[in-house]
């Protein structure tokens, strides 16, 4: 998950889907540190069982695709590890994202570390994602994260 508005975006996109979610934070790109605490309190309040993998800051900003992979790679080994069936990414439900790219990366990861990577497109539930995030104030950032 990248964030909590993100999170209830991918979150109706699943709703009806005969799944077991669970939630996997790994950040490091997330800039500055301040932000990343911000973003990672807003997704503890509203999802408090997610899984967290504390990592601020430790990603200089190199690019996007970069940034998508360490942070799939990260999701599936622990996917793969955990023995789940498949994995996906709350960076699906952006229409600002390179969806091809972050595809490629689950697709490459998925086959390294044994667990399906689902590729769906949410986005059609990012406005709606954003929407609730304002009436429920949880925090909302305006930038992906890289400085």
């Amino acid at each position: 998950m990248c964030c909590a508005p993100c999170l209830i975006g991918t979150m109706a996109s699943l709703d009806g889907v005969d799944v077991d979610v669970t939630c996997f934070w790994y950040n490091p790109n997330i800039r500055p540190v301040e932000e990343y605490k911000l973003r990672l309190d807003a997704l503890i309040e509203y999802m408090p069982s997610c899984i967290v993998k504390d990592s601020p800051g430790i990603v200089l900003n190199k690019n996007c695709d970069y940034c998508y992979k360490i942070r799939l790679k990260e999701t599936a080994k622990y996917a793969g590890e955990n023995n789940f069936d498949c994995f996906t990414t709350t960076l699906l439900v952006s229409p600002y994202q390179n969806h091809e790219k972050i595809k490629q990366a689950g697709e490459k990861y998925a086959g390294e570390f044994g667990a399906a990577f689902f590729g769906g497109d949410f986005r059609e539930n990012f406005r709606p994602g954003q929407k609730t995030a304002r009436e429920k104030n949880i925090y909302m950032q305006k930038y992906c994260g890289c400085v």
